[in-house]
């Protein structure tokens, strides 16, 4: 009756359902408890009304197995067909228990249910933890796949609560491998379904299958699908000791027929030198051996990787660039000629006749991809930069080619904008273009670690196959957002003499899916000015006249000339609209400073970068005199010049000298650790006091920590180690670049639900908007836009903390009140509560 989806069937439904569920009949119970989950699909309301809901509940303390899974079977599905998204039975430890008896008697589907609702639960400590890993060990023996993932999903959640040093994780480590390499001897379907798990996996816990990389060697008989899952994987287990193999295989792979395939191997070879340094040079010679065959989609993969290799070891490979010039006429792939260029460019004081070979690309720059002409144009300005006096001619030409002759916004706005560099200020010109760039990272196609752990606890489902959550497929999904488990607060070592072993976890934006419009506070935001900034007056004013000797124009004229200008001192009328949008209408400073072009490129005001102190909160003592042996120690937190500082008052109330001073932080909620050793002058004399500023970055081990701005620290001097914690203001974690386009604003508080917004008011606390605007700006909470509604003053600020985290503001002053009503959203409302109060002190100071 439960398949009838017809209302009027649901009506004769309930009574005969209640006595089933009650019924003595285990085989009656078990399908009852199905009936219930199909009924909540016809009809929620319903369900809940006549309380079957809690007759499931009463189900999972059957004495038969499968009545237990169908009900676990039953509640989950009921859960995640719920709007509310709340857990409908609490896991504690009875419950679990219960579950566990049933584990073993039950069918595979049941096992499955089961195992699902045991990776929901959050053990009490790692010997709870330890104990269910033990009962569900076991089902990785199982010969169902479905239930080998799912048992695997629990004991790599419950990994994450135990001690990573510890002797049981290593031995849980090694129970895994086997049942995931046997995962690998199925049809090809459940292959592939594997190995998406284990690229999950190998990506959280690399260790596990460590010494299992021949089983990933791809096999002649392997769909397409297979053979490029397995490489992913083989270039994620590379390391030092079995990099030889690695690239013996991947030369191999490069001789198949298989394009694709062909393809991937290159580039996976180049991946091997990025990641394992000492592998480079092979890899290097590895890939000039597959130029050497000539064949045109192999050399052109191979010259794109090369490029990595030469940005990731700069200085170090480029004797092979001769080699590499010789197949310039074969590129025909818009990323290999691209590659090309940039060698080409940045190698050009090396490559003799470097302006030929870049010239022979501009013959056909109209017909070239997008790609290729904007590394042609910055390719050339290197070269002129490097090699003024004979390649004038050529940079004219491009740059006429791309500002003038070109429909392409991006290429006609880079044009623009090296045009004014290398006319008024050469030396900014050679800074900005030929500036050292950053090596490029080890992986760069790592997924997000909030998201793998996401994914993590998703195992054994699409959301794995697919490397995405639930939320960005299925539509209408509004569960609660999975986390992995972490270990209590606190269960690090702070001493100074030691280090921590555990693999530092990154802390990043939390993610939530996306919602509908919520209806907010934030009133009629769709009349909010999002036009263009006022620039105030677009006439053109004319640059200083007088130019330092170091500024003086590299190209003699001929550019201006060229764009329509007259002498090099005034800006060309054809540019005028162009430096009226970006502001060119403010003078330019004597001695070739940039003014408008600053702005692009960070060196002027108007980024709404400060580098003002801010809101500094007054020094309380941290550390008494009675409990640091005579070390009295006082301090606060201060963010100035871009970086944060924890600024410190040591005062020796002893009757020694005190000196051998150092510093641990332990793990904390946004990786605090310090830049450099804490320097403290020493021999610190009795009765001395001496002030120290020690420098932090947020690039530490991140651990949530309980409150979340706690920071517990270690002092260490040659009396003793000392330990207290302190509270760090959280505004020191306000960025610079927080600043919100006005769309971006908009389109982030309409996505953000409604149960991601709180508000509080500022008491008596009498402000206009300007000076509440000032004070926040200081403080690196920046100003998107003002309004006025019916009389009030509306201010939207936004904030941007050093992982990530946005958070937007609304402020509403009205004229007349003392009080100021605040209402701030955000995808982790974990940091509300300390952001408002951060936002009053500034107010109040």
């Amino acid at each position: 009756m439960g398949c009838i989806r017809v209302d009027k069937i649901t009506e004769y439904l309930c009574e005969p359902l209640r006595k089933c569920l009650k019924d003595e009949d285990p085989y009656v119970q078990k399908t009852a408890a199905v009936c219930v989950a199909k009924l909540y699909d016809i009809n929620p309301q319903l369900v809940e009304d006549q309380g079957f809901i809690d007759q499931l509940r009463d189900l999972l303390t059957a004495s038969n197995p499968m009545v237990v899974a169908n009900a676990v079977a039953a509640l989950s599905e009921i859960n995640d067909a719920s709007q509310s998204g709340a857990a409908l039975f609490d896991l504690n430890s009875q419950t679990i228990n219960k579950l566990l008896t049933a584990l073993n008697e039950c069918t595979e589907w049941g096992q499955i249910f089961i195992l699902d609702s045991l990776a929901n639960y959050t053990p009490k400590d790692e010997r709870e933890a330890q104990s269910v890993c033990e009962r569900v060990t076991p089902r990785l023996a199982h010969a169902n796949a479905a239930v080998v993932l799912s048992a695997v999903k629990v004991l790599m959640k419950f990994m994450e609560v135990m001690n990573p040093s510890g002797e049981y994780i290593t031995t849980l480590t090694k129970k895994l491998a086997p049942p995931l390499v046997t995962l690998l001897s199925a049809e090809p379907e459940v292959q592939y379904v594997a190995l998406r798990n284990i690229n999950l996996i190998v990506q959280k816990r690399s260790d596990i299958l460590k010494q299992e990389m021949k089983v990933f060697f791809v096999k002649y008989n392997d769909p397409i699908y297979v053979k490029l899952e397995k490489l992913d994987i083989m270039i994620r287990l590379a390391s030092q000791g079995n990099i030889a193999q690695v690239l013996a295989e991947l030369k191999e792979y490069a001789t198949e027929v298989d394009v694709d395939f062909v393809r991937k191997s290159v580039r996976a070879i180049g991946r091997c030198a990025i990641k394992v340094e000492q592998s480079a040079e092979r890899c290097v010679s590895t890939l000039l051996d597959l130029i050497q065959t000539k064949v045109n989609y192999v050399v052109q993969e191979a010259i794109v990787v090369i490029k990595d290799i030469f940005r990731k070891y700069p200085n170090k490979y480029e004797s092979i660039i001769a080699t590499l010039c010789e197949n310039l006429d074969t590129l025909d792939e818009p990323e290999a000629r691209a590659s090309m260029i940039w060698i080409i460019g940045e190698y050009a004081e090396r490559i003799d006749n470097a302006d030929e070979l870049l010239e022979s690309f501009l013959e056909g720059f109209h017909d070239e991809n997008t790609q290729v002409q904007l590394q042609l144009l910055t390719a050339i300005v290197k070269l002129f930069l490097k090699r003024p006096q004979d390649t004038q001619e050529l940079v004219q030409s491009v740059l006429s080619l791309a500002t003038q002759d070109s429909d392409n916004p991006d290429l006609r706005d880079r044009g623009y904008i090296y045009w004014r560099l290398l006319s008024t200020d050469p030396a900014a010109a050679k800074d900005v273009v030929l500036a050292e760039k950053p090596l490029i990272s080890e992986e760069t196609d790592l997924i997000e670690p909030t998201l793998l752990d996401e994914l993590i606890c998703y195992i054994g489902s699409l959301a794995s196959v697919y490397h995405k959550p639930p939320s960005a497929f299925v539509e209408g999904r509004t569960a609660a957002r999975r986390v992995l488990p972490t270990r209590a607060p606190g269960s690090g070592s702070t001493s100074p003499d030691s280090e921590t072993t555990s693999t530092p976890v990154q802390q990043s934006t939390v993610i939530l899916p996306s919602q509908g419009s919520q209806g907010d506070l934030i009133g009629d935001l769709l009349n909010m000015d999002l036009g263009p900034p006022m620039m105030g007056s677009s006439t053109t004013v004319p640059m200083a006249q007088a130019q330092d000797a170091a500024a003086i124009d590299l190209l003699g004229g001929g550019l201006d000339s060229l764009l329509g200008g007259g002498a090099p001192a005034a800006q060309p009328a054809a540019a005028a609209p162009f430096g009226a949008q970006m502001g060119a209408g403010a003078p330019m400073g004597a001695g070739g400073n940039m003014g408008a072009l600053g702005d692009i490129f960070g060196l002027g005001p108007s980024l709404g970068v400060t580098t003002s102190t801010g809101y500094v909160m007054p020094k309380t003592e941290w550390l008494p005199a009675s409990k640091g042996k005579g070390l009295e120690l006082s301090g606060t937190f201060s963010r100035r010049g871009r970086e944060i500082y924890m600024d410190m008052t040591f005062n020796n109330k002893a009757m020694q000298q005190m000196g051998s001073f150092a510093v641990q932080l332990n793990k904390n909620s946004f990786g605090l650790v310090p830049a450099s050793p804490l320097q403290v002058p020493s021999p610190l004399m009795p009765n001395q006091s001496v002030d120290v500023s020690l420098q932090l970055t947020t690039h530490g081990p991140v651990q949530r920590m309980d409150p979340l701005m706690n920071l517990q620290v270690a002092i260490k001097n040659n009396i003793d180690v000392f330990y207290f914690s302190s509270i760090v203001p959280i505004h020191c974690l306000f960025v610079e670049d927080g600043k919100m386009d006005k769309r971006v604003f908009l389109a982030t508080w309409k996505d953000i639900p409604a149960a991601n917004e709180k508000q509080f008011t500022m008491s008596n606390l009498p402000l206009d908007a300007e000076t509440i605007d000032s004070k926040l700006e200081n403080n690196n909470v920046f100003n998107i836009a003002k309004r006025n509604v019916e009389g009030q003053q509306m201010l939207y600020q936004s904030l941007k903390l050093s992982n990530g985290i946005w958070v937007l503001c609304e402020f509403k002053v009205s004229p007349g009140s003392p009080d100021i009503v605040v209402s701030l959203k955000s995808r982790a409302m974990d940091v509300a509560d300390q952001v408002y109060g951060v936002l009053e002190l500034i107010c109040r100071n």
